[in-house]
């Protein structure tokens, strides 16, 4: 059921870099999004695949991990994604960007991988360490791997607090508005 899916579909922060994404998984991810639904069908975007490990070591000190984690400076190795997509673009791609990102996210997911979509990310190093062309917009980086934790929803405090934060076991506890919250009416005039 979709539904399943969505609540499914993460954000995951510790892998099990035991499992790596094969390739061939990152690949058929980026040729269902291609087909994807995109602004007057301008297909602007472009993906590098990043699944060397190498290349996987060499993206990683390039990507800010959890903010609302101060004390966290990202996932320990054994932990990190063994896989990436980074989402590029030559000229303005607008909402385009969110459409590939949520539709290779909820694809990982059904595959059974997690997905940390990050956009704290050091673009220039990114550009410079790959040789991505100037001209080439790094929009999104997609962390990807086989999830190694817990992700638990829960209803938002009283404090309106968004705030994600990890409790002593390990589960990352990420608090979410009720429906009553963020349905609005409004009347035509």
């Amino acid at each position: 059921m979709f539904a399943d899916l969505v609540r499914r579909a993460r954000t995951y922060r510790r892998f099990d870099e035991s499992t790596p994404v094969p390739f061939e998984a990152l690949r058929d991810l980026v040729d269902l999004v291609r087909i994807a639904s995109c602004g007057g069908n301008s297909q602007k975007l472009r993906y590098m695949i990043v699944s060397d490990p190498e290349d996987c070591a060499a993206l990683f000190p390039k990507l800010a991990w959890a903010g609302a984690l101060k004390d966290w400076s990202g996932p320990a190795e054994g932990e990190r994604p063994t896989g990436y997509i980074i989402i590029l673009s030559d000229a303005d791609a607008g909402h385009n960007v969110g459409i590939a990102a949520q539709t290779i996210q909820l694809a990982a997911t059904e595959a059974g991988y997690g997905v940390c979509m990050m956009g704290a990310i050091k673009r220039d190093d990114i550009k410079a360490a790959f040789n991505i062309p100037d001209a080439m917009n790094v929009h999104l980086v997609l962390a990807i791997g086989k999830p190694a934790e817990t992700v638990v929803i829960e209803p938002m405090p009283e404090n309106g607090s968004t705030a994600y934060w990890r409790s002593e076991d390990g589960l990352h506890h990420v608090p979410k508005r009720e429906l009553d919250d963020v349905l609005v009416t409004y009347k035509c005039q």
